[in-house]
This record gives C-alpha cells, sequence and structure tokens, in this order.
C-alpha cells in the first residue's frame, strides 16, 4: 500500500460503507470519505481520487472538494479569523488552514489576502500555512534551464517589473516592456524561462516559447480574419496596447506571427492592416 500524502491528491481505494460514508484504503483503519463528498453510485473496490487532510479532532478524512492549495504550493487566500495564536485562512475545504502567529510577517486581519505556503507541521503533522515565503525560494540550485515552459505566481512588483516565483522554488522577472496585461499580486499565470542571468537571475516571459507560440497565434489570427470578413486593421506600426486589447498578444508576437502567415502565403498585408489571401 502506497503512503497516504496529506495535504494532497491521493487516488485511494474504497474498502468499505458505514451508514456516514466510505472508508479508503491507507494501510490501516482507513480514513473515512463522508457521505455529503461521495460521489453517486460509489461502490466497495472502486478507486477515487480525494483531498486527505486532518480535521478538528486530528483524524485524516477525505474529501472531494477542492483545495485552494497543496502541501508545497504558494497561494492567495483570505483570512476568515484571527486569534492570539494565529490566523485561519479559507481553504476551499471545511476546515480552514492555520497560520501560526509566528509565521505571519506583520499580523492578519479578518477579510485581508495574504500569499502563503502550505507545509506540514513536524510537531503536528498536521497542514500549516506560513507568510515567510522568501526564506523558502532560492535560485542557488536551479531546476530550470531556458526556454523552459514554467508555472507562475506574480510575488511583487519592483523597478524592473514583476517579481515572480518560478514552480513554486525559484524567484524571477516579468519586465514592464514585456508585460501586456494587468498584474496582481497572486496571479497564476504560464510563461517560460527567457534567459538565466549569471548569479543564477531569471528572466521569464508570459506564454509559449518560439514558434510553438507563434504556431498557436496563428490560430487565433486566422480565426479572428474569418470572423471579420477577412480583413483586419493593424499593423506594425499600430499602438502596442491596441494590438494586446484585440488579439491579446504582444505587439513583437503579433509581428512574428503575421510575419510566419505572410511567408506560407496566407495573408497579405495593405497600407492599412492585413487580410486573408483566397484559398
Amino acid at each position: 500500500m502506497e503512503k497516504v500524502n496529506v495535504g494532497q491528491y491521493n487516488t485511494l481505494k474504497v474498502s468499505r460503507k458505514v451508514d456516514f460514508g466510505f472508508y479508503l484504503e491507507d494501510g490501516g483503519d482507513g480514513i473515512l470519505l463522508p457521505t455529503r463528498f461521495a460521489p453517486k453510485g460509489l461502490r466497495i473496490g472502486d478507486e477515487i481520487t480525494v483531498f486527505v487532510y486532518h480535521d478538528s479532532d486530528n483524524r485524516l478524512i477525505a474529501t472531494t472538494q477542492k483545495a485552494n492549495a497543496c502541501v508545497g504550493e504558494i497561494a492567495k487566500m483570505k483570512a476568515v479569523a484571527v486569534t492570539r495564536q494565529g490566523a485561519f485562512l479559507d481553504w476551499g475545504l471545511m476546515k480552514d488552514l492555520f497560520v501560526p502567529a509566528s509565521k505571519q510577517l506583520g499580523g492578519m486581519r479578518v477579510g485581508g489576502e495574504y500569499l502563503v505556503k502550505l507545509y506540514i507541521d513536524q510537531m503536528t503533522g498536521r497542514v500549516a500555512a506560513t507568510e515567510k515565503i522568501e526564506q523558502l525560494l532560492s535560485n542557488d540550485e536551479l531546476t530550470v534551464k531556458e526556454l523552459d515552459q514554467v508555472d507562475l505566481l506574480v510575488y511583487r512588483q519592483s523597478e524592473l517589473g514583476f517579481v515572480v516565483i518560478i514552480n513554486n522554488l525559484h524567484t524571477g522577472i516579468i519586465h514592464t516592456n514585456e508585460i501586456f496585461t494587468e498584474l496582481k499580486i497572486g496571479d497564476k499565470l504560464k510563461g517560460f524561462i527567457k534567459t538565466i542571468l549569471p548569479g543564477n537571475k531569471i528572466d521569464v516571459v508570459l506564454g509559449k516559447p518560439g514558434f510553438q507560440k507563434v504556431e498557436d497565434e496563428s490560430e487565433k489570427i486566422l480565426r479572428l480574419l474569418q470572423e471579420n470578413n477577412g480583413y483586419l486593421p493593424y499593423h506594425d506600426k499600430s499602438d502596442p496596447e491596441a494590438i494586446y486589447a484585440f488579439f491579446g498578444m504582444s505587439k513583437k508576437t503579433f509581428k512574428m506571427t503575421t510575419g510566419n502567415l505572410y511567408k506560407q502565403r496566407k495573408i497579405e498585408f495593405t497600407q492599412t492592416g492585413f487580410k486573408l489571401i483566397a484559398e
């Protein structure tokens, strides 16, 4: 029997049914999946993916509710209660997520939203969260390379643009001149590693790298042309904000993509825009 990972999603087999739910195999007495969270038609022997955590009585419990974050992840969550011992955040589950007072930066308030990282408390074995995430991030030993696609979390604004957290492990910069949409602290985005500089400083860009991105955007531009009678009034002198507002891409990507379509003889440029070439 594989180890059950607390604070994570686990695929477990139903071992027995009781009046108040189902017990799932864990190599011991089993983990309860309450009736309210069990899908209709669930039977003994079925496998089901559930999130496992401790309830208020310190018993492991399973749920099909979607947690706002798993152990090891960083996410923005709202405080729903504050005590002298710590704060409780909305975790998306029946039980709120505890942030000890010692793990807060400046004190939390009800209704405030905070970036936290989830961890397993070594004393209790329960999932908890910390707001002190800077010390948990490091670029000393990188797990990424240039052009890798990565998960990004907007961390804070800087003089250069926005500092982002990469794959919950490293930090990087999205430079202001490569931001074509509004970013907010806590936003989760997809991007790729543009450059790794001396000292393991990382520049990242939103979207996908290279021609894979161009191919994706080509389909979008062709679709937009078809939806607008085969003509669009945008060109290499158009305002970058106007291009982003209509196409959802940077001016650089727009020029790369339309240039690629022109080489493929799918579009032609005019003095005021570009149009589809009839097949």
